[in-house]
């Protein structure tokens, strides 16, 4: 029927471009006609789920303006909870009092975030401490108030060297899985009590229905699907209570391919949004014309067919990629008083050099902290 493979291989092509192009359309249309903003889409989500999962890329500084806008909405909907990936349970007490006090303390506030991780320097997530304690100071005295609750505890990086092995990271995570302990977290001061909460945490965290692929030389196709990060625990018990939402960002690009970022749904998501002038919206994936959307990223390892709605129940886009910002950093953070403190515990240090000096240590914080320039690179192919 065809004289040769070219000849198959153009009709194809056609095919293809109509395939996405259509899929494109049929977004826009739905999107016209089911919009929400941010805020209104993650906080209609507690109308029948109790824990609203927010995957983020950390330190994004729009991602932290967001949190903040949704104290308000949050409470009026009967949600009193927001929990923190960044914030150690032991300092739960001190930052139970700092968003109670009747004048707020910034230095307070570093302290704690210190106390986590000696390197997180960036002022969204305190500053998320603060608009809670703002809201709080508005309320009636006998008012129930809101609360951060934190999500992890202080890991101990002082001695690690070298390459992880079960006995070192033992000492490191010496409270054991931080996955299970966020999971008893959440069964303890949430679910027993029969509350509701807004999780902030990293998108690896935040997978529920997903798992996350990872090398195996004895899985199928060499592929390994993890299923017990914090939110597949979370979904085996709660499958009905539970939901992700996706805060717009780049996703690794497939292992040994250039760029190392690249744009979701093979940039769909842009283009859908260009479309529609940018404007910030939330949206469901699952059975949505968005959820079909392919995804050919790292996260289509090991899921045949790869769609949005494969990785998450819903999605929220504030800005394009290339608008996206970095927090702003607290330049009272590190200072040479707790400079000797602050390098004993840096953490990953198999992962980005341990710092040889407070200078060494701002550079590497500023480089992380360069969003812009981190994404550029998602354009650059």
């Amino acid at each position: 029927m065809f004289k040769n493979s070219i000849q198959f291989l153009l009709l194809l092509v056609p095919l293809c471009l109509f395939s996405q192009s259509d899929g494109i359309d049929k977004s826009i249309e739905y999107l016209s006609k089911n919009k929400m903003s941010p805020q209104e889409y993650i906080v209609s989500k507690f109308a029948t789920k109790d824990i609203v999962l927010l995957s983020e890329e950390h330190r994004i500084k729009e991602n932290l303006e967001l949190v903040k806008s949704l104290i308000p909405s949050l409470y009026k909907k009967g949600v009193y909870t927001i929990g923190m990936e960044f914030g150690a349970s032991e300092n739960q007490k001190t930052l139970d009092s700092l968003i109670l006090a009747p004048e707020y303390n910034e230095n307070v506030a570093r302290k704690l975030m210190f106390n986590y991780n000696s390197g997180w320097a960036f002022k969204g997530y305190t500053d998320v401490y603060k608009a809670t304690w703002s809201f709080n100071k508005s309320l009636p005295e006998s008012a129930k108030k809101f609360r951060i609750l934190n999500l992890s505890y202080r890991y101990n990086w002082s001695s690690f060297s070298g390459y992880r092995t079960p006995e070192k990271m033992m000492k490191v995570f010496y409270k054991g899985n931080t996955e299970v302990y966020r999971f008893g977290i959440i069964e303890k001061e949430i679910m027993a009590k029969g509350d509701k909460i807004l999780i902030l945490t990293g998108d690896i965290h935040a997978f529920t229905r997903y798992k996350f692929p990872v090398y195996d030389f004895l899985g199928e196709d060499f592929v390994r699907l993890e299923n017990g990060y914090f939110g597949n625990l979370l979904y085996a018990k709660y499958s009905q209570k539970v939901y992700t939402v996706l805060l717009h960002r780049p996703f690794m690009n497939r292992p040994d391919t250039k760029p190392e970022l690249v744009s979701p749904a093979n940039g769909a998501i842009e283009t859908i949004m260009q479309k529609m002038e940018y404007e910030p919206v939330g949206f469901d994936l699952v059975n949505t014309p968005l959820g079909k959307l392919r995804d050919d990223s790292y996260n289509s390892l090991g899921h045949k067919n790869c769609a949005l709605e494969d990785i998450a129940d819903g999605y929220v886009f504030l800005k394009p990629l290339k608008k996206l910002s970095g927090c702003d950093i607290d330049t009272a953070f590190l200072t040479e008083k707790n400079w000797e403190q602050a390098k004993e515990n840096v953490a990953d240090p198999d992962w980005r050099p341990r710092p040889k000096s407070l200078e060494e240590y701002w550079e590497q914080i500023r480089e992380y902290a360069d969003v812009p320039k981190k994404y550029a690179e998602v354009d650059k192919y």
